[in-house]
């Protein structure tokens, strides 16, 4: 028995002129690109501290989105794996300023900022315009470029200090105040700072909160601590209640040759003051 063929169906060649048979639909991973998107809109939210929540809601998404589209066979994973690095790094990025903004609100709730300055009445002022040119021109009252004089009243919320003589030539009043005291190191000279700290704030509190240091020309720090020095009017440790005052002194190791500023804290959080000797 024979079976009769068939010929195969003759297919015109296409005319010239004649549109092309579109190409097939390209494998795009639609997934990688939403993953993208999110992850760049989260980025640009986790910048921002007032909308720091948003960043945080969709940078996650974004990651779990750009790991699962990196599973998907047959599709391209380079969306997907550049939405998974910028959602990492948004999410670093989100954590700087989270801790940024936490920092920032910490130090406005507890930080005693607030911090008035009373020259001295002893000298002759200046006239109020000379007085505001010349802040203008050094900086603010109490700055390292523009310090206060020696007599000023350094006031905050709980502590009023007032830096009464500073003596550039302390060596003879360490040495006799205790024998055991250390010498000051070679180069080196001893000042002497007295000063009157008076509390002002609630129930009682500490002498040794107001911080009172030295800062020398080339921008060294002295603490009273850095030589073992006891003098005979040390203010230490004294505990005082709402309008008790003390005054003391303090002994500081400075570098033949340098100037050095006297750095009032007036508090543990107050803002720094300096003192021109």
């Amino acid at each position: 028995m024979t079976y009769s063929q068939q010929p195969p169906a003759y297919t015109p060649p296409p005319q010239p002129g004649a549109p092309l048979a579109p190409p097939p639909p390209a494998n795009r991973n639609v997934l990688a690109l939403i993953a993208l998107i999110v992850a760049v809109v989260g980025f640009i939210f986790a910048c921002i501290p007032g909308a720091l929540i948003v960043g945080w809601v969709l940078l996650p998404i974004a990651f779990v989105l750009s790991l699962v589209s990196l599973f998907l066979k047959g599709r391209g994973k380079g969306l997907g794996i550049a939405g998974l690095i910028i959602s990492i790094v948004g999410t670093i990025v989100a954590f700087v300023v989270f801790f940024a903004v936490v920092a920032a609100s910490f130090n406005d709730a507890f930080s005693d900022d607030t911090v008035v300055i009373e020259e001295s009445t002893g000298a002759a002022e200046a006239p109020a315009e000379e007085h505001a040119e010349a802040e203008d021109a050094a900086g603010e009252a109490g700055s390292r470029d523009n310090p206060v004089a020696v007599g000023a009243t350094i006031a905050s919320e709980d502590w009023t200090v007032v830096i009464n003589s500073v003596n550039a030539d302390g060596n003879a009043v360490v040495a006799e105040a205790n024998q055991f005291n250390d010498t000051a190191p070679a180069g080196s000279h001893y000042e002497i700072v007295n000063y009157t700290v008076t509390y002002t704030g609630e129930d009682s509190s500490i002498a040794a909160e107001v911080g009172v240091d030295m800062v020398t020309s080339a921008g060294n720090v002295i603490n009273s601590y850095d030589t073992i020095v006891s003098l005979n009017d040390s203010i230490s440790l004294d505990e005082l209640f709402n309008g008790a005052s003390a005054t003391g002194s303090a002994a500081f190791a400075v570098p033949d040759g340098e100037t050095a500023l006297v750095r009032v804290r007036p508090g543990i959080l107050a803002d720094d003051v300096f003192v021109k000797p």
